[in-house]
């Protein structure tokens, strides 16, 4: 008769560690965010949630407790907030102001939990915690009912596409567990919630501090059947299990190709169920093949879904690389090149309309520039303002136009796909979130049309590569006049060239702009558009704006190819273009009567590394302009 194995204790032990390790990696994880005003105690529910979950170490609890005694702010009680307010600003002032992430779990599921801040000012700290989640914990002290703050983060996280809301009615032992109390609040809030889309939310009468109907129902409040906090926590559907049944999409991250046998890509599936066979199309070239092998680390799967981080091998050799899309065939996303969206300012700069920002969306990235907003919204009336840019923590609706096509879906339907980011090209900071809501219909609409005779034939016509002299400097640095010069050598020469002088284009293509830095913006992005149509035409062609800012002329200079772009830095001191003044502006600049002049009230940053460096002070115009046509015609190919 066969006998039971027989487990020494230690072995015994490391079974059920690794049973239970088992069983918590095969838990489903939710992300979710508490917010509300100031002071409506998100930080103490989310320290009583790990309390009540066990996720406190006994050391912690000693250190809580003994940090509780000291700060005195619970009458001699554990405090939890301090489980969560790490910053020592925080601390101090009694709030919170960055975003604090924690861990928990229970029996059957694992937790994330986002503290935001409830501060105004801190907006972008919280619509960064609602980007990740799946629901939203509304706090509201019950002895202040329905606050500025409640509407504008209830706006914000359903702005964010978070469709589970709890209303969280906290503070309840201080109103006496008053059933009319959480009523009166509960109906206020419905009517704000329907006013801006929000379908339904639970509502749960609370304690933080007490624990009541957190982990278990309380018998304080016997008036009310629904489920405690956790337990709703706990049963809720997860954003990543609706996605499964939608139509597959892999934003490409990384091609992998480890020797000439094998190429994989990996990313992230952010929708749907993909299997080897599967026909799929690749965007935005639109190219098809189908799916070879699913790969991962502990082999090959027959199957893989939404929030699975995998390599798929294509049955043919099609070009695919970091940022495109692979869809369903019979299914994909649509692709792109302008778009309305809805942005969240996240940078103390505003927004300049037509400067060129980075656009990340999945693990694309793309040339970008965010239109003059059709309006801005005020969250706390949502009235649409009509306005001209961005500030710090505001939200518009804009334009945005891409550089090139890219696969999308809206917001509302795909976050992977629907979001993105917008970085400055020049400091590398992030500057807006943003979601995309459609695709405009022109964009459909407008193709490129081939033309038989091409730049290059209008080159050779001409016997001249094109050229963009881009002259930049200070108002009266003499910029005009050494382009002059260099163009009257050129003509000399024989050479097809046309001058676009800042001061003649306003009387005409740009006289409807100001000189605000928006303006100015859009001043130089015009100038440049019109210099690239002329450069394909085959011609020599000279600009001389001040051109402030580096970001458009690097979008200048990217709109042409590598080599044709000739940065002339017309260096002259700001003292001394000042005592040239020929034209009066400074004067008028230093008096107060001309609002934004380069140089007095508005930035000029200088070329880093120009082409050709002109120093006025120690080189005249005439000498400067020869200088730059040796320059030019010696790094001139000949035409083919």
């Amino acid at each position: 008769m066969a006998t039971a194995p027989a487990y020494t204790p230690d072995a015994l032990i490391a079974a059920d560690i690794d049973a239970y390790l088992a069983q918590h990696q095969n838990k489903s994880l939710l992300r979710f965010i508490t917010c509300g005003s100031v002071d409506d105690g998100k930080s103490t529910l989310i320290g009583r949630l790990l309390y009540d979950s066990k996720m406190i170490f006994e050391d912690q609890l000693a250190a809580l407790e003994s940090d509780s005694k000291r700060v005195g702010t619970q009458g001699g009680e554990i405090d939890f907030a301090l489980l969560v307010d790490g910053l020592a600003a925080e601390r101090e002032q009694g709030i919170t102001i960055d975003v604090a992430y924690r861990f928990f779990a229970t029996e059957k599921r694992k937790f994330i939990v986002a503290d935001t801040p409830g501060h105004e000012q801190y907006t972008r700290n919280m619509v960064t915690g609602a980007s990740t989640a799946d629901l939203a914990v509304i706090l509201i002290d019950a002895r202040k009912g329905v606050l500025t703050q409640t509407r504008r983060h209830s706006y914000l996280a359903h702005l964010i596409g978070i469709r589970h809301i709890v209303l969280a009615v906290n503070k309840m032992d201080l109103v006496g567990y008053d059933q009319a109390i959480f009523d009166s609040i509960v109906a206020d809030y419905a009517a704000f919630a329907e006013s801006i889309g929000i379908a339904g939310f639970t509502a749960i009468p609370l304690s933080g501090f007490k624990g009541d109907n957190i982990a278990a129902a309380s018998a304080n409040t016997p008036w009310y059947s629904g489920p405690a906090l956790i337990e709703h926590l706990e049963s809720v559907e997860l954003d990543s299990e609706a996605a499964a049944a939608r139509p597959f999409r892999l934003p490409v991250q990384w091609v992998n190709r480890p020797d000439l046998d094998f190429r994989g890509f990996a990313g992230l599936i952010a929708s749907g169920t993909v299997r080897p066979g599967d026909a799929v199309r690749v965007l935005p070239s639109g190219k098809t093949s189908h799916v070879a092998r699913i790969v991962t680390m502990d082999g090959d799967l027959e199957q893989a879904v939404a929030g699975q981080s995998v390599t798929i091998t294509l049955a043919d050799e099609i070009d695919c690389s970091r940022g495109d899309v692979i869809a369903a065939a019979d299914a994909p996303p649509q692709v792109a090149d302008q778009f309305r969206t809805t942005i969240v300012w996240m940078d103390g700069e505003p927004l300049l309309p037509g400067r060129a920002y980075w656009l990340k969306t999945g693990s694309g990235l793309v040339s970008a520039t965010v239109q003059t907003p059709r309006h801005a919204v005020d969250v706390n009336t949502l009235a649409e303002l009509s306005v001209k840019t961005l500030q710090l923590n505001d939200i518009g609706v804009a334009d945005v136009f891409t550089d090139r096509g890219i696969a999308f879906e809206p917001y509302a339907d795909n976050r992977d796909l629907g979001g993105f980011i917008l970085i400055d090209k020049i400091t590398n900071a992030t500057v807006a979130a943003g979601m995309i809501d459609y695709c405009l219909r022109r964009s459909q609409n407008v193709h490129w049309q081939s033309i038989d005779i091409t730049r290059e034939a209008h080159a050779a016509q001409k016997n001249q590569s094109p050229r963009v002299l881009w002259f930049t400097g200070l108002s009266g640095s003499g910029k005009s006049t050494i382009a002059n010069l260099v163009e009257k050598k050129l003509h000399a020469l024989g050479k097809h060239s046309f001058l676009l002088d800042g001061d003649n284009v306003r009387h005409g293509l740009n006289r409807d702009l100001g000189f605000t830095d928006a303006d100015r913006v859009e001043n130089v992005r015009r100038v440049g558009e019109v210099a690239k149509l002329m450069a394909d035409a085959g011609l020599i062609v000279l600009t001389a704006f001040i051109s402030p800012f580096r970001a458009e002329r690097d979008l200048a200079r990217s709109m042409l190819p590598e080599g044709e772009f000739v940065e002339v830095f017309v260096d002259t001191p700001l003292a001394v273009a000042e005592a040239r003044d020929v034209k009066g502006l400074y004067a008028k600049a230093r008096s107060g009567a001309l609002a934004n002049f380069t140089g007095i009230d508005s930035p000029y940053e200088p070329p880093l590394s120009p082409e050709i460096h002109v120093d006025t002070t120690r080189e005249t115009p005439e000498a400067a302009a020869e200088r730059i046509v040796e320059h030019v015609l010696g790094i001139w190919a000949p035409v083919l």
